[in-house]
């Protein structure tokens, strides 16, 4: 209750600003055009058990400079192949996008999530110029997989 009488004293200026924090409009880009990193996942949508299925994922930026990304997959549920482990660490820049390629198989429908990690590594990067986001490091989408 001494929280909204204290904000009941408070100028306009102060509460638009409350108002404004509530909403979250501080902490995210969406709506403004500008995304630090676009995933664009590829993984069919059904497959048989057991089946080989490549799943493929394309990463452009819209930063100036280049970042240090490091991707892998994650899934709900165990994937088989080897490639499934692999995680890939890259210097991501906006005029040279990166694709990375998986092969899975799985017995069972899981939902297989693409993790980006912008990370903080030298000798990745030509010149060791490569930034990190303020306010967001990590970058994911996922897709399902249904076994038929």
């Amino acid at each position: 209750m001494s929280v909204l009488l204290l904000l009941s004293r408070a100028g306009p200026a102060a509460l638009l600003l409350v108002l404004y924090l509530q909403m979250g409009a501080s902490n995210t880009t969406e709506g403004s055009g500008w995304n630090v990193i676009t995933l664009d996942l590829q993984v069919q949508q059904t497959a048989e058990p057991n089946e080989e299925v490549p799943v493929t994922l394309k990463l452009t930026s819209e930063v100036k400079e280049c970042l240090v990304v490091k991707t892998y997959l994650k899934s709900s549920g165990q994937l088989e192949g080897a490639s499934h482990d692999y995680k890939f660490t890259a210097c991501l820049c906006e005029d040279y996008p990166r694709t990375f390629f998986w092969d899975i198989q799985s017995n069972y429908t899981v939902e297989i999530t693409a993790v980006v990690d912008v990370i903080r590594q030298l000798n990745i990067c030509p010149e060791d110029r490569a930034v990190i986001p303020i306010k967001a490091n990590r970058f994911y989408t996922f897709r399902t997989l249904q076994i038929i």
